[in-house]
């Protein structure tokens, strides 16, 4: 079991703060705490943030032994030229910890904005996603590559450096439903969802277990909110979220897992998930006081996590001492995350 925390940059610029050296700081503090891994995700224009390759890239250096995930990025916005250098460059800045997390984006109005503004067809996500994702694997294998497809065209390519780890880094992929599950499948080595009934998501690993080309890592990105008293929380959340999506909190949580409630309901809860076959949480707070809510929930629910002290690896007193896709669903019963689209699948 690894337990990730996602770094609040869309919540930063919602409050209107744009010291990005608070980010750098509570990737520092959850590493003290015992957490396994950080994310940021990936939204330029239709929910703006810190770009997540720069801010991670600073995270490599000042916590040097935390996982460093993205959730969601968005390859189809990039020329996979390009995007495999720079995934390449942070993995090697990283030694090797770096995650990719990719979705295609959701279709709202705000997302095909977004892919009009920088010239790319909407219609096209899906089959640039999947190419992108080959023409990545390419040229992380620090050979000489010529590619020819539907979407990209290049000859005698060749990348350097090379990422740290043969092959480049994992690729994790947003999504549920038929197509989405076909490609996590066929292309993943780790599907990072967010259904909001734990009956979906034991079914969909399943599928994926069942037709999956590679064994693929089994996550969950879920948002938290904890509180002694549940109506609190539940007043936090709809704080924190419905700006964040511009959206009603109903809406939204019929797409994503949520929970807000008191410590130890909140563990149950993810234990369900645990149960279903989630081995990597990635936890968004939804609070104010990041710090604040890092400290809570390594202190009252990580322990109380099913395979907690295989979680902690021996850090459970320091974390008691110590006392945050875009994903989105496809229409018609499928759906392709970016996570930072209300709709199941990115932050």
């Amino acid at each position: 079991m690894k337990i990730g925390y996602l770094l609040p940059t869309r919540d930063q610029v919602v409050r209107g703060d744009d010291d990005l050296a608070k980010l750098v700081d509570h990737a520092r503090h959850a590493e003290a705490l015992g957490f396994d891994s950080v994310w940021a995700g990936d939204s330029p224009l239709t929910r703006p943030r810190a770009d997540p390759l720069m801010l991670l890239s600073a995270v490599a250096v000042a916590a040097p032994r935390l996982t460093l995930g993205t959730a969601m990025l968005l390859p189809t916005l990039r020329h996979p030229i390009l995007m495999a250098h720079q995934l390449a460059t942070l993995d090697r800045l990283a030694g090797g910890r770096l995650i990719v997390g990719m979705g295609a984006g959701f279709p709202t109005p705000g997302t095909e904005a977004q892919f009009d503004a920088v010239g790319v067809p909407f219609r096209t996500r899906f089959s640039r996603l999947e190419e992108s994702i080959e023409v990545m694997r390419r040229l992380w294998s620090g050979k000489n590559v010529s590619f020819t497809g539907r979407h990209f065209d290049f000859h005698d390519v060749t990348l350097m450096p090379a990422p740290a780890r043969p092959g480049g880094p994992p690729v994790w992929l947003a999504g549920g439903g038929g197509p989405s599950l076909e490609r996590v499948a066929r292309l993943g080595d780790g599907w990072l969802p967010y259904p909001p009934d734990v009956a979906d998501y034991a079914r969909e690993r399943a599928a994926v277990d069942r037709t999956a080309a590679r064994p693929v890592t089994a996550a969950l990105y879920a948002t938290l909110c904890l509180d002694d008293d549940p109506a609190h929380a539940r007043r936090l959340l709809r704080e924190s979220i419905e700006p964040y999506y511009n959206a009603p909190l109903e809406m939204v949580e019929r797409i994503q897992a949520m929970y807000a409630g008191r410590p130890a309901d909140t563990a149950a809860w993810l234990n369900a998930y645990i149960g279903a076959g989630a081995r990597h949480l990635v936890i968004r707070l939804a609070t104010d006081d990041h710090r604040a809510a890092m400290d809570d929930f390594a202190a009252r629910v990580l322990p109380l996590l099913d395979g907690s002290s295989s979680i902690l690896g021996g850090r459970q007193e320091g974390c008691a001492g110590g006392n945050e896709h875009e994903y989105a669903p496809e229409p018609a019963g499928t759906h392709q995350g970016d996570h930072g689209s209300p709709g199941r699948g990115g932050a």
